[in-house]
């Protein structure tokens, strides 16, 4: 028989089984498809050498009226404006004592110093800067106490402890997030409480890692230890830490899910260190609101608005279902008057407001049971809402992304993509994804643009994993799906910089599709990427057949090594069921570095069955590739 061309139908197909798939896709990691052909995803290495504390949940790119461009980065401890590479702490403060309300108690041998500081509402993991304060008397000297601190351990209403550590130490994170410095131990000498004038500026509480399941008896900080436990207390909120941000000119605004809102001045951080974000209820307009579950500004109309939220006449109260605006153009005036456009107006369908995301035209609202359209109308009503459509679900506040005027989200079991009506997406990896999935952690799945490839990715926890551990790619322009494993927590499209930067595990950031390799090491080490096929068979799949000879065609455009290689694999079966019984691996070699690629011309195999499948992969440093239209000898052979 002639050469037979393997032609695979484009995407991964795991929705049947891989017999019946013939002639698609069934397993593949760290690939895509462009042009209906597979080939290795690119790289990623780390924007900066400092790492952050925490995990980080949402990433905001924006620039300054001067050109310089800022990176917003919200973990579930701080909140960040990377700069070139260096992390600025701008996490607001909740509350700064009076000088004196503090004191300090140390026990000898110990690095363990105990703070009393009456009803301080800390919580375990919190920070505090501690200023004022005079030396214990050895070696807790002024300067080992007055510096900033993560607190320990809470051991009642009163007090809690930190362990003291060296001036010239840097914080870093450990693999758990934990502070790891050097540490400072007390001796016998250090009997001081710290003197008369020492200050806490304690940062907003931290917030959880992992969720919660339930709002009731239970859930949240309380019942996370046992019973009579010095520390019930560990994070705020019975949610996983989120925050949203937006610009407002070149300042910021950002928002904790379910807690305060804040404003940060970029012209009061001209210099180093920058300038904390405060309160936006601090502007001095007492309606204006001071809790939500996210704040957006309206690109078209200039308007800020914030959603479950607490009301004009209800403030401090909660209200989840209630949408808020300011003033046109305005931060700081949240009154609505005949004379200005601020408002209010309440969604009447679902439990609460998940997510909001702006398109071209309009923002769609998600509540937990129905999409709203959003639309700026003008005065007197300034916004109207109108019910697109209902009994549709949602993965989390961060499983949607719009691109233009499309928007695609991840529900509890399909995805779902408006274009001016919601449909369900057809997707041939749903099974896949949903069957391994850890749906107590599902706040956690996020929605990223890889725009250059016209992809969404959805980040999720597979099922034994707290953290996202793996992702699904929709091509929006192929109508194609791919899958693979990746540790990442946010994600933002290129466009203030030249690539996609995405926030790992590890407490680093990443530039993603940039060059071939995981930067993460030091060196950089090789990425394993691989597409397999469904098995193909020869006719009805009744006769067996002995393939003889390969002819590769590959692509090596990308990469960096002086000679690339990658493997093909054939692996062949004599019944659906059954395990391949046999296969052979040939290493498919560029030999020449002249601008016409040269490959190896064929390889000689021998491999006998009913049915067959390729396996095209790569674990070698500097290698990129993309597969062409292989060919395969293949004669009808006997049974014997």
């Amino acid at each position: 028989m002639p050469y037979t061309k393997l032609q695979f139908r484009p995407g991964i197909n795991r929705e049947v089984t891989s017999y019946t798939n013939e002639g698609g896709w069934f397993d593949g990691d760290k690939i895509r498809f462009r042009a209906g052909l597979p080939e290795k995803i690119g790289g990623w290495v780390k924007k900066g050498s400092q790492s952050f504390l925490g995990k980080a949940r949402a990433l905001h790119p924006f620039v300054a009226l001067d050109g310089t461009t800022y990176l917003g980065v919200g973990t579930t401890v701080k909140y960040y404006i990377d700069e070139g590479g260096g992390l600025n702490d701008i996490t607001p403060l909740r509350v700064t004592t009076s000088a004196g309300d503090v004191t300090f108690s140390a026990t000898n041998g110990s690095s363990v110093i105990t703070v009393t500081d009456t009803s301080h509402g800390a919580l375990e993991n919190d920070f505090v800067t501690f200023s004022g304060a005079a030396t214990l008397g050895g070696t807790i000297t002024a300067n080992v106490l007055n510096q900033e601190y993560q607190i320990k351990e809470v051991t009642g209403d009163n007090t809690y402890t930190f362990e003291a550590r060296e001036v010239s130490t840097i914080p870093s994170i450990t693999v758990d997030g934990a502070l790891s410095p050097t540490l400072v131990e007390a001796n016998s000498s250090d009997t001081g409480n710290g003197g008369s004038s020492v200050v806490g500026a304690y940062q907003i509480n931290s917030g959880l890692d992992t969720s919660v399941a339930g709002t009731g008896w239970g859930a949240g900080t309380w019942g996370r230890s046992t019973w009579g436990s010095s520390s019930p207390l560990i994070a705020s909120g019975a949610t996983l830490r989120i925050w949203s941000h937006e610009n407002f000119g070149e300042d910021l605004l950002i928002n904790v899910r379910d807690a305060g809102i804040y404003y940060w001045d970029k012209s009061t951080s001209s210099g180093s260190p920058f300038s904390r974000a405060v309160a936006l209820s601090a502007s001095g307009d007492s309606t204006c609101p001071t809790i939500a579950k996210q704040v957006l500004v309206s690109d078209r109309d200039r308007h800020v608005i914030v959603f479950g939220c607490d009301g004009e006449t209800t403030v401090g109260t909660q209200d989840p279902l209630l949408i808020r605006w300011s003033d046109q153009e305005s931060l700081t005036v949240w009154e609505s008057e005949v004379t200005n456009t601020a408002g209010e107006l309440r969604i009447g369908t679902g439990s609460e407001i998940v997510a909001a995301v702006e398109t071209r035209r309009q923002i769609l609202v998600f509540t937990d049971v129905s999409v709203h359209a959003m639309q700026f109308i003008g005065p007197p009503f300034t916004f109207g809402i109108d019910q697109i459509s209902e009994n549709i679900t949602i993965m989390g506040p961060l499983a949607v992304k719009s691109v233009d005027d499309t928007v695609f989200w991840m529900g509890q079991e399909d995805f779902y993509v408006y274009t001016g009506q919601v449909q369900k997406l057809p997707c041939s990896v749903k099974a896949y994804v949903f069957n391994d999935f850890n749906k107590a952690q599902a706040e956690k799945v996020f929605c990223a643009l890889n725009s250059s490839f016209s992809e969404v990715w959805w980040f999720y926890p597979s099922g034994d994993s707290d953290t996202n551990d793996r992702y699904v790619v929709y091509n929006y322009l192929e109508q194609v799906w791919s899958f693979g494993s990746m540790a990442r927590t946010a994600w933002v499209d290129r466009g203030i910089n030249t690539y996609p930067t995405a926030a790992g595990t590890d407490g680093y950031l990443y530039y993603q599709e940039f060059g071939e390799d995981d930067g993460s090491t030091l060196p950089s080490s090789a990425i394993t990427a691989y597409v397999e096929s469904s098995q193909l068979s020869i006719g009805d799949g009744d006769k067996f057949v002995f393939l003889s000879r390969l002819i590769p065609d590959i692509t090596f455009d990308g990469s960096t090594s002086d000679a690339p290689t990658l493997d093909f694999t054939l692996k062949s079966r004599r019944f659906p069921g059954a395990n391949y019984h046999n296969s052979e691996t040939g290493a498919v070699t560029q030999t020449a570095t002249v601008p016409v690629e040269q490959f190896t011309n064929e390889k000689n195999i021998r491999l006998r069955g009913r049915s067959f499948a390729l396996r095209v992969e790569s674990d070698d440093l500097e290698v990129m590739w993309r597969l062409g239209t292989p060919r395969v000898d293949i004669r009808e052979d006997g049974r014997r």
